[in-house]
């Protein structure tokens, strides 16, 4: 079998990154304009408004953010008074967080908002195919954490 040349363009982790760029930078610009908030304390709010208390370190988990932008984003929501930071009482080390009044105030504001974007960049799908759409990101998403770092990161074996 012949070895096909890398085109970024038809690299689909490319494309899926590229895509997903687009998106969040799109969805992004709305959120600061509306709401004063970034992507990452958007999805801080997101994950602690479905959770009575989470660590920081499951933020990061139920988002793949690395633990410096959840962090961060913390801080600021923090600071905002949007979330409230409580000793956890099974490590002393870490805190649960959950958001204050005024933070499910601002989650009523957002999530609808969140859900009309969300319609208007996937209307051009129909619902079959965006439900198939759905299905294979979590196929992949289900490959892909299936996969240690060492299956990455491996030669592959050189064919006959």
């Amino acid at each position: 079998m012949a070895k096909r040349a890398l085109i970024l363009d038809e690299f689909l982790p490319y494309r899926l990154s590229f895509t997903s760029n687009l998106v969040s930078e799109a969805v992004a610009g709305a959120y600061m304009a509306l709401f004063d908030l970034r992507i990452p304390e958007w999805r801080v709010i997101a994950v602690a408004a479905e959770h009575d208390g989470i660590s920081q370190q499951e933020i990061g988990l139920a988002t793949r953010m690395d633990k410096v932008t959840v962090s961060r984003a913390a801080i600021a929501l923090t600071a905002r008074g949007l979330l409230l930071k409580r000793p956890h009482p099974g490590d002393k080390r870490s805190h649960r967080l959950s958001l204050s009044a005024a933070g499910r105030a601002l989650y009523a504001q957002v999530a609808p908002k969140a859900l009309e974007l969300e319609e208007r960049i996937f209307a051009a799908l129909p619902e079959g195919e965006l439900d198939a759409f759905v299905a294979t990101l979590r196929k992949i998403d289900a490959v892909v954490l299936r996969w240690d770092e060492d299956a990455l990161t491996a030669p592959t074996a050189p064919a006959d």
